[in-house]
């Protein structure tokens, strides 16, 4: 398994970053590993979805939680990827802390190459909660 953990200080509130980080189908927006989501259900703050990543185009299948101003768990049930994302939102006294923790493998043969792609995703990452904090103290 790899294990990626990013943060970022946003100058905002809780509030004001949930409502960007949990409208899950502007994903695209943001991350630039991911391609595309399409929900296939909802059940309360629970979404399965299918998502088309930017790994050679793979799609694979994620179970959300939302649980709400808190944190978002994105489970990978199905695909190239296994593991988890788990954003996270943690009040700093006026500012925020959005913390990203990846805990994930490749699936199947591609398995040998989960350390390759480490950096990728942590680079990816990165520039994504770059552009959630520059989307956010506009």
């Amino acid at each position: 398994m790899a294990i990626i953990e990013v943060e970022i200080e946003i100058n905002a509130t809780v509030d004001k970053i949930w409502d960007v980080v949990s409208d899950i189908d502007n994903e695209p927006k943001f991350w630039k590993g991911t391609k595309q989501v399409k929900n296939l259900s909802k059940d309360g703050n629970i979404i399965n979805r299918e998502v088309i990543i930017a790994f050679r185009d793979q799609k694979c299948l994620q179970q959300v939680t939302l649980y709400p101003k808190e944190k978002i768990e994105a489970k990978f049930t199905k695909g190239i990827l296994g593991g988890e994302k788990i954003i996270s939102l943690i009040p700093k006294n006026e500012k925020t802390i959005l913390h990203t923790k990846w805990d994930i493998k490749l699936t199947g043969m591609m398995n040998m190459f989960t350390g390759m792609i480490k950096k990728h995703i942590k680079s990816g990452t990165e520039q994504a909660m770059k552009s959630i904090k520059e989307e956010i103290e506009r």
